[in-house]
C-alpha cells in the first residue's frame, strides 16, 4: 500500500513523501496514528497543492531577505564603550548590542542572526556578518568608539 507522509517516520521517511509499506503497517500504525493517509488520487493531489503553496511563501520569504540584506549592507552603526588605555574596551561588544543596534534603526533582526566568532573587545570599525536566511548572508559595519 503507498501511503503519503503526514510527519517523519524514523527509517521510513520524510513529511510529504509518499512511500510503499505492508497493508498492515498502514493500516494499524500509520492512519490509526495520524502519521500518514492514503496515496489515493484526492490525497496526492492536495500534497501537490501545498507543495506548492510551500515554495510560493518560501520564495516570497526569500525575496523578503534579499531586500532587507540590501537596506542591512548599506548601513553602518556605531556603539559607544567605555575604554581604557590603548582603546581597550571596558567589557565588550557582542551579537545583542548589535542586534539591538540594528532593531534602534528599524530593523527586524534578532540576536542569532548576527554572527560574531568572539565579542568585540577594541574601539574601531568592524564589518559584522548578518545570517538573514539560509541563502542569504550580509555584512554591516559597525563603529565601536569611545563613549
Amino acid at each position: 500500500m503507498k501511503v503519503i507522509l503526514q510527519e517523519d517516520v524514523s527509517n521510513l521517511g520524510r513529511t510529504g513523501q509518499i512511500v510503499k509499506v505492508k497493508d498492515g503497517y498502514a493500516r494499524n500504525y500509520l492512519v490509526p496514528n495520524g502519521l500518514a493517509v492514503a496515496a489515493d488520487e484526492q490525497n496526492v493531489k492536495r500534497l501537490d497543492h501545498q507543495k506548492r503553496v510551500a515554495q510560493a511563501r518560501a520564495a516570497k520569504v526569500l525575496l523578503a531577505a534579499k531586500g532587507l540584506a540590501t537596506r542591512i549592507s548599506s548601513v553602518s552603526i556605531s556603539i559607544k564603550r567605555e575604554s581604557g588605555d590603548e582603546g581597550r574596551l571596558f567589557g565588550s561588544v557582542n551579537n545583542r548590542d548589535i542586534a539591538e543596534a540594528l532593531q534602534a534603526e528599524g530593523f527586524e533582526v534578532v540576536r542569532r542572526m548576527v554572527i560574531l566568532d568572539e565579542p568585540i573587545r577594541s574601539i574601531g570599525v568592524y564589518n559584522v556578518p548578518v545570517k538573514l536566511h539560509p541563502e542569504v548572508e550580509t555584512t554591516t559595519k559597525v563603529y565601536v568608539i569611545q563613549g
